[in-house]
C-alpha cells in the first residue's frame, strides 16, 4: 500500500466532514476534530493559514449523541464535495451497528455516491465507522480495521474486505481506518503529520497530552515525534524550537536559554524526562531533516546545509554514528 506524500502546509484547505448519525460515539468524532482544530492553531502560530475546515453533517439537523447530548445545527449531506475533502465515519453505541433506520439508510445511500477513485477525496473511519463503510460497498478488496468487538461484523458486512486485526489503524489510501475511540486520534495525528509535517503533529499531541504512536507500517517513531512523551514545558519549548529551526546555530547554551535554565540543568532535564542528551537530540533532528532533503532530491551538500550540519563530513559522521545503513548518497533503503 502506498503512503501519500506529505503536502505543503500552505496548500488548499481540506474540508473535513464528520458524518453523524443518532447515537454516534462522542469521543470518536470529538477527539479527531480537536486534533484538527489544534493543528490549525499551530499552523497559525507559525504565520501559516489554517489547513482544515471542519464541517458536521448528517441525515438530520439534530442527532442525540452516545452520551445523551443533542447535537444541533448539523449540515445536510451535501450533493457534491469540494476537493480536497475528507469524510469521517464514526461508531455508534451498541454491540452491533444497526443499518435499517431511515437515517442510516440515507447516509449509506449518500456514501455510495462518493467517488473515491477519481477525486481528491479520502474516507476516514473511526471504530465501527468501518462497518458503515462496508455496508456502503466502499471496502471491497480494501484493507481495513475496526474495534475488536466489531471485526466479525465488519467481515460479514463486506466479505471481500481484508480485515486486519490488532492494529491501531490501517492505511489503504484513499481509505484510512482506525480500531476505535482513542485510536481515531492516533490516525488523525498520523494524517496531520503527512499533511502538515511532523513538527505540527508533535505540537498537536503535546497540546492534547496524548502519547504518540507512529504509522501502521513504521517500526520506529519518527525523530520529530520521539522523546516527546513527557509533560515538561521547558523541554517542549526547546524541542519545538529545534524542530522548527534545525539549521540555526544551536549549542547547549542557546538551547538552555530557550528553557530559561542553565546548560547543566537542561542536560539533567533532558536525561530525566526525554531520556536523551540535548545535543544528541539535536543531531537526531538534523539527521531527520537531512534524510527528508535527500529523499526530496537534494544532494548531500545541500542536505547537510539545510539540516544545519557544518559540512558533508559532519553529516556522514552523524549518519554512521546514529546507525543509519548505507551512506547519505546511497541510503540502505535504495541499495541493491
Amino acid at each position: 500500500m502506498n503512503r501519500p506524500e506529505p503536502t505543503n502546509a500552505a496548500s488548499a484547505p481540506i474540508e473535513v466532514l464528520f458524518a453523524l448519525l443518532p447515537n454516534s460515539l462522542a469521543l470518536d468524532w470529538a477527539g479527531p476534530a480537536e486534533a484538527l482544530r489544534i493543528a490549525n492553531q499551530a499552523l497559525q502560530a507559525q504565520g501559516l493559514p489554517p489547513r482544515f475546515v471542519l464541517r458536521f453533517v448528517g441525515p438530520g439537523v439534530e442527532a442525540v449523541s452516545s452520551v445523551g447530548l443533542t447535537l444541533s445545527g448539523l449540515e445536510p449531506l451535501p450533493d457534491s464535495l469540494p476537493e480536497p475533502a475528507w469524510v469521517v465515519l464514526v461508531g455508534q453505541r451498541g454491540a452491533t451497528i444497526p443499518v435499517d433506520s431511515e437515517a442510516t439508510q440515507t447516509l449509506l445511500h449518500w456514501l455510495r455516491g462518493l467517488r473515491l477513485q477519481t477525486s481528491r477525496l479520502e474516507l476516514v473511519t473511526v471504530c465501527a465507522g468501518a462497518v458503515l463503510a462496508a455496508h456502503a460497498g466502499l471496502l471491497a478488496r480494501r484493507h481495513a480495521t475496526t474495534h475488536h468487538q466489531h471485526l466479525a461484523e465488519l467481515q460479514a458486512a463486506e466479505p471481500a474486505c481484508q480485515v486486519v486485526e490488532n492494529r491501531v489503524f490501517v492505511e489503504d489510501a484513499p481509505i484510512y481506518s482506525s480500531a476505535g475511540v482513542t485510536t481515531g486520534i492516533d490516525l488523525m495525528l498520523h494524517r496531520i503529520a503527512q499533511t502538515c509535517g511532523e513538527v505540527i503533529a508533535a505540537q498537536v499531541a503535546q497540546t492534547m497530552v496524548v502519547a504518540l504512536r507512529r504509522g501502521p507500517q513504521d517500526p520506529e517513531l519518527s525523530p520529530f515525534l520521539a522523546y516527546r512523551n513527557h509533560l515538561h514545558p521547558a523541554l517542549h519549548r526547546v524541542q519545538d524550537a529545534v524542530c522548527t529551526q534545525p539549521a540555526s546555530s544551536w549549542h547547549l547554551a542557546s538551547m538552555a536559554a530557550v528553557a530559561c535554565t542553565s546548560p547543566r540543568h537542561l542536560t539533567r532535564l533532558f536525561m530525566e524526562h526525554a531520556r536523551i542528551a540535548p545535543l544528541q537530540y539535536l543531531r537526531r533532528i538534523r539527521l531527520a531533516v537531512a534524510q527528508t532533503a535527500l529523499q526530496s532530491g537534494h544532494n548531500v551538500t545541500q542536505a547537510a546545509a539545510l539540516a544545519g550540519f557544518s559540512s558533508d563530513t559532519q553529516l556522514r559522521r552523524a549518519w554512521h554514528q546514529l546507525g543509519e545503513g548505507g551512506t547519505p548518497s546511497q541510503p540502505m533503503s535504495i541499495q541493491k
